[in-house]
């Protein structure tokens, strides 16, 4: 295989990045799908697909390295073989696109628009839970914002939005080829004008009356979070911040207290109670329990404290590696290389409620798990408010923080609903209903976000349908192929 096609699938992959946060030029990742189409048409996909991701995925999670070396504790070399062998690892998933698409014959116009389309957005899918799942990067994420393709995200959620990103990227290609460009400009101008057209449905309506909200970011370091000669500074930032607001419903990180619930003094809990009391609402504080009589049974938390009855979410999809160990027989020495503490959290159950707090409905969840729209949805349609609280210090100066945030978006998108963002060091953030970010605190700093949060109740189509409707429009999509192997290009 020529050198030259797998040197131009990585760069494509690399350049795609730029499509995402911090970047958000969305229209590159679009270009980027159809040079990889382009390619694909040329044949060898399997390989030049492993390229593809190799470019995406190298540009776009090297911040894994930041966590496993600079706050894990991970011999630099060993973090940097481990950060590339998880890169290639869930490349695979764009070779095993680019073999199938090899393997389902079609005219080339059906192949760029409903093939290949169709299987980047499942194997997307795929990446999205298989092995307890690494949606991070997939395509639809790149459309949060302005673009108008992410009107299709209250249908058939993010990889619905996959599918149509790739879709455009199909079609751009095609626009290259004579025989199919009217066609092309036509369904690109239909594709596009028909997510615009989504993006100005309201699929959920206001509920009850704004609440006012203040978003906690301590801004800890991640090196000294955990220490204990600076347990009482963490604890004095936090009731500082936390006291100084008048809000209804204020929001401290995840773990923003490092210690146990049974271990904080109970007077400093009755403090933020009294407090939240005050303002006639609640305060949500991330905090780590422990079971009474089995200290190893231990959970990522969040209480609330304050006119409502005391409640608890516990974080159910833990992070592997980082919140649990899978396989701890093969895996166990990586965990001896790393220093992460409480590193073998247990699960909170599926189906837990949303929060009461301040007159709303809060679906609660902890950091990684917002990067699962399926499960996000599992609260909904009861829950008003989305609340994602994060420590994303683990990833430092690097881009992950406000990929993360995008991600965060997608769900107000999907949902219909504002999502209230507290992180220990940023992106701290209010986003409302449509996606579209209203206010941030700088990253790495201490400080409050006060802002409005208005609550809204109603299903979108993907809370009520969940991934179900995006994989029958996928299978549908790839058997009208199937149907048309023989017909030619109309």
């Amino acid at each position: 295989m020529p050198v030259k096609r797998l040197l131009a699938a990585f760069m494509l992959g690399a350049v795609s990045v730029a499509g995402f946060a911090p970047f958000h030029l969305f229209f590159l990742p679009i270009l980027a799908i159809a040079g990889l189409i382009r390619i694909w048409s040329e044949g060898k996909g399997a390989w030049t697909g492993f390229a593809f991701g190799m470019g995406l995925f190298l540009s776009g999670v090297s911040w894994i390295y930041v966590s496993l070396h600079d706050f894990g504790g991970m011999p630099m070399p060993l973090a940097l073989l481990s950060t590339f062998l998880f890169c290639a690892f869930i490349s695979l998933y764009f070779a095993l696109c680019g073999y199938l698409q090899e393997k389902l014959r079609a005219s080339p116009m059906i192949r760029a628009v409903l093939v290949m389309p169709s299987l980047l957005a499942l194997t997307d899918w795929l990446r999205g839970w298989l092995f307890t799942g690494f949606p991070w990067l997939a395509l639809g994420y790149s459309q949060t914002g302005y673009s108008p393709l992410s009107g299709f995200a209250p249908l058939f959620g993010v990889y619905g939005v996959s599918l149509a990103t790739a879709m455009a990227g199909g079609l751009v290609y095609l626009l290259s080829k004579k025989p199919f460009r009217n066609k092309a400009a036509f369904l690109l101008a239909a594709l596009l004008l028909s997510g615009y057209g989504l993006k100005q449905i309201s699929w959920t309506h206001p509920e009850g009356k704004p609440v006012t909200v203040s978003l906690i970011q301590g801004n800890i370091p991640q090196d000294r979070k955990w220490n204990d000669d600076t347990l009482n500074d963490t604890l004095d930032v936090y009731m500082k911040l936390a006291a100084s607001s008048n809000s209804r419903l204020i929001i401290l990180p995840e773990t923003a207290i490092p210690m146990f619930r049974d271990e904080v003094p109970n007077e400093y809990l009755e403090m933020l109670a009294i407090h939240g009391r005050k303002n006639g609402g609640d305060i949500l504080v991330g905090l780590p329990e422990r079971q009474p009589n089995h200290e190893q049974t231990y959970y990522n938390s969040v209480f609330n404290f304050g006119v409502s009855p005391p409640q608890t979410y516990r974080k159910s999809h833990l992070v592997p590696f980082g919140e649990y160990l899978p396989l701890e027989p093969l895996f166990g020495w990586l965990l001896d290389a790393m220093h992460m503490p409480m590193s073998d959290f247990s699960r909170g159950s599926i189906d837990q409620k949303p929060m009461d707090a301040a007159g709303e409905k809060v679906a609660v969840d902890i950091c990684y798990e917002d990067v699962f729209g399926e499960e996000v949805i599992r609260q909904l349609p009861e829950a008003t408010l989305l609340v994602n609280v994060s420590d994303d210090a683990w990833f430092g100066n690097s881009i992950a923080p406000r990929q993360h945030m995008q991600i965060s978006a997608m769900r107000a998108i999907e949902t219909g609903r504002m999502m209230l963002r507290a992180t220990n060091t940023g992106m701290t953030a209010v986003i409302d209903e449509h996606g579209h970010v209203l206010s941030t605190l700088p990253e790495f700093r201490e400080g409050s976000l006060d802002s409005i949060a208005q609550g809204y109740s109603g299903s979108t189509p993907y809370v009520r349908w969940g991934n179900h409707a995006f994989l029958v429009l996928a299978a549908v999509l790839l058997a009208t192929a199937a149907g048309t192997s023989r017909i030619r290009d109309f």
